[in-house]
């Protein structure tokens, strides 16, 4: 199993907008982080982690056409903005149907592509809040041919499958509803699984408990000063203390830092994610 760190940014993306800091000019691409997102894959299956912004420039440019569901950790706009960018895939896992060239999506051809469903995960409080944001999504398709997502919401607070990756959620505190995931391929024990906390303050000792010794644990560092609602170095380095990992990765991180300072400042197993990096599992 493979995971790819599609975004490793804070809510406003490094580098920012009009800064000229040292971060925000720097020219070590390590250093420009997007939005947070993943992309969690093997051999034959492929789950989304949240939609950010720039979605569709990180897939385009990582060449992915494949995913089999969504999973989202929450409902800011800087996790699901991208959201109805998924309707490329209802097209992509859909199927070609013979039509009347007049007959709506058709186009003047004697074809069609009926989209096919996707699944999506969340809480349920987050499944109220996506249907607010996005008050058009259905799991039907649009009328007279509109090409809109077709989306099968599905609550997360049981374990459920994409393909060959088993998934739970657990919770974290993020001073919003928000959770975690556990991946690991069907079969694989903890020590081979992915934990992904993008986003939290402090993490509950039931959900500790059920990602201790995890293969790897992704968790939130935005940075070293003390945030209302996000880890800081020191609270994540507590954390995966606690958790025990193999491996750690720092994610969700601000512009205070550059990649080396952060690499300055961390112990051995524990790394600054960056946008384009690949872990296998």
């Amino acid at each position: 199993m493979k995971l790819l760190f599609l975004g490793t940014g804070t809510s406003t993306g490094v580098p920012q907008i009009g800064c000229g800091c040292r971060v925000c000019t720097s020219r070590d691409p390590r250093d420009r982080r997007r939005r947070c997102g993943a992309y969690v894959s093997t051999q034959t299956s492929a789950i989304l982690v949240d939609t950010p912004p720039e979605l569709r420039l990180s897939l385009v440019e990582r060449g992915i056409a494949k995913v089999d569901a969504v999973v989202l950790t929450h409902a800011h706009m800087d996790h699901v903005a991208s959201f109805d960018d998924i309707r490329r895939f209802n097209t992509i896992n859909g199927k070609r149907v013979e039509c009347d060239p007049s007959s709506p999506g058709a186009n003047g051809r004697t074809w069609r592509i009926e989209g096919r469903p996707i699944e999506c995960y969340a809480m349920p409080e987050t499944i109220s809040q996506m249907h607010a944001i996005f008050p058009y999504i259905s799991d039907k398709a649009g009328e007279n041919g509109l090409f809109r997502p077709q989306i099968l919401f599905k609550d997360n607070t049981k374990p459920f499958s994409a393909g060959d990756i088993e998934v739970s959620s657990f919770p974290v505190e993020h001073g919003f509803p928000c959770c975690g995931y556990v991946f690991r391929e069907k079969g694989a024990d903890i020590s081979r699984a992915v934990a992904y906390a993008s986003d939290c303050h402090s993490m509950p000792e039931e959900s500790v408990e059920a990602i201790r010794g995890v293969g790897v644990l992704v968790i939130d560092c935005l940075r070293e000063r003390i945030h209302p609602t996000h880890m800081n170095l020191e609270r994540a380095l507590e954390c995966i203390a606690r958790v025990g990992p193999s491996r750690a990765y720092l994610t969700h991180m601000c512009h205070d830092l550059t990649h080396e300072d952060w690499l300055a400042r961390l112990p051995a197993g524990v790394e600054p994610a960056y946008d384009g990096l690949e872990v296998t599992v």
